[in-house]
């Protein structure tokens, strides 16, 4: 924590940890801190109202024609045992600025003009408008970051590769890898700490995680969604505190009411951020998620934004012995809403390597199912996994990798070469490419069909041009139209296999008259 990456370098008043988030395609949420957070046996909430949230922003540098207010909260991490210690944070602002143009450079200061406490000058470059042929020029993806030197090389390389927005995938500081009095982390909590009453978490870690991203995320839109490491309890069950409070996202935006998923518009790419730790279900009293994430996909235009790339924490497709099939209930949940729409790509994190799908519906090669991605090699405390679940000894039993939030649904293959089995013996035919080293991935999309994916090793940072990984993703809206139903499995099989019939008979039908009109010309 005195590492000057994230020391605190300005006094109480003025704003630090300063972040922006995508509002709307005209708009843009900035965050930032001030005040001092407190740890200790007993600690006492800072007055949200006593400082002002304001952002002056404008075209020009020096020059700022707008001024808008906004948000101020605090929020507590309390432990109701003995040594253990609570904190409350400072005081974190959210304000949407708005009237935004697109493509075009902003200058921002933000804090309270009154004592006076501004920051100092910010710039930020608008995104494009939802259009077919308009895209961000670069996109980041990174997820399992944490604070490590890992953790730095990671952004250092990501900082080169000049992108215009960031998607973070979830498990940002790994402040539950430490104990509430501070200290040395450890790659695994529960190994280390046994008799601990509960999962503990320096919060500071996270004062100490925006410091560190600042450079980076006051200048780059950064989006965000929970993983596993966010969910934090504390007394009363509270949940997912730090999370919920120093972030803003466009759920409302979106029509969601739950900052664990929402969407978004960059250019022609619609953003689905979906939440893996709260219900996922598609019936039943909590269906809230499953129901606004139809509602959104059905309101997509593809016109308008022909690429669609969905982003959630867990993998669904996944050959490391880590994490192996831990979600699989909300892949039976949810797989076929988003195959059934065409979703393109899908980006996750949770397993601390890299891994790339071939194109995947329901375990089977499928040319219409989306290319699913995994990076949660950012470069965490908790190292990275090196064992795949098909090399002998490595594949889990059916008891490992047991989700902290969801149900169970572990099962063996019904088809293809691992019929039978829980694991492969091979690497699986939809796993096209696996490494286990630290990195982040750069989505550039170049028009509404092709889109170019690399993946950056961090030991290739001072390479040039030498991703550890690289492809073109092609769409094919010609052949993968969204299906006419909503059917199961099996009906849409027979739905496909009679479309199939029926193109058949056609062409039969044709041939024959065709075959008729040429009798008859012979007979004239």
């Amino acid at each position: 924590m005195d590492d000057p990456r994230l020391k605190k370098n300005v006094t109480s008043p003025f704003p630090e940890q300063i972040a922006l988030a995508l509002s709307t395609p005209t708009s843009m949420w900035v965050s930032w801190v001030t005040g001092d957070a407190q740890i200790g046996p007993n600690v006492t909430a800072l007055d949200p109202t006593s400082v002002a949230s304001e952002v002056w922003y404008g075209k020009e540098s020096g020059k700022y024609s707008s001024k808008k207010r906004g948000n101020a909260t605090v929020y507590s991490q309390l432990y109701p045992f003995e040594g253990l210690f609570n904190y409350t944070s400072a005081i974190i602002h959210h304000v949407r600025i708005d009237g935004l143009e697109p493509e075009t450079k902003y200058y921002y200061r933000c804090g309270d003009s009154s004592l006076p406490a501004m920051s100092e000058e910010h710039v930020f470059e608008t995104l494009p408008l939802p259009a077919q042929n308009s895209y961000p020029r670069r996109i980041a993806v990174i997820g399992d970051l944490g604070l490590t030197r890992n953790s730095s090389t990671t952004i250092d390389h990501l900082s080169k590769n000049d992108p215009s927005l960031i998607l973070m995938v979830g498990d940002l500081t790994y402040a539950n890898q430490y104990l509430t009095t501070g200290g040395k982390g450890v790659p695994c909590f529960s190994c280390a700490f046994p008799d601990a009453p509960i999962r503990e978490t320096y919060q500071p870690r996270w004062d100490g995680w925006g410091r560190f991203m600042e450079p980076l995320v006051s200048r780059v839109p950064m989006m965000v969604i929970e993983g596993n490491h966010e969910i934090e309890p504390q007394a009363a069950g509270i949940t997912f505190k730090s999370y919920l409070t120093r972030f803003a996202v466009p759920a409302k935006e979106s029509g969601s009411n739950s900052n664990f998923y929402y969407s978004f518009d960059a250019g022609g790419v619609h953003f689905i951020m979906l939440g893996a730790y709260v219900d996922y279900n598609s019936t039943g009293e909590n269906g809230a998620q499953y129901a606004w994430l139809k509602e959104d996909l059905r309101k997509v235009d593809r016109t308008v934004t022909p690429w669609l790339v969905a982003a959630w924490h867990p993998p669904w497709y996944n050959s490391y012995s880590s994490h192996y099939q831990e979600f699989e209930c909300m892949r039976q949940e949810m797989e076929q809403l988003l195959y059934h729409y065409g979703v393109d790509i899908v980006f996750s994190g949770h397993v601390h390597a890299y891994e790339r799908m071939n194109r995947v519906y329901n375990y089977t090669l499928d040319a219409c199912g989306p290319i699913y991605i995994t990076v949660g090699d950012g470069g965490n405390i908790e190292k990275v996994d090196v064992d795949h679940a098909d090399e002998p000894g490595k594949c889990p039993s059916q008891g490992d990798n047991m989700p902290e939030i969801g149900g169970v649904c572990h099962l063996n293959f019904s088809s293809g070469p691992a019929k039978g089995n829980f694991c492969w013996d091979r690497q699986p035919e939809w796993s096209a490419y696996r490494e286990s080293s630290f990195g982040h991935g750069i989505l550039e999309v170049l028009n509404p069909t092709y889109a170019l994916w690399s993946w950056h090793r961090n030991q290739d940072t001072n390479k040039e041009d030498s991703p550890g990984d690289q492809i073109y993703i092609v769409r094919q809206p010609d052949i993968c139209s969204p299906s006419t139903s909503l059917k199961g499995n099996n009906e849409s099989e027979q739905v496909k296999g009679a479309a199939v019939s029926a193109k058949c008979l056609c062409v039969l039908l044709l041939f024959m008259v065709a075959f008729v009109i040429y009798q008859l010309l012979l007979c004239d």
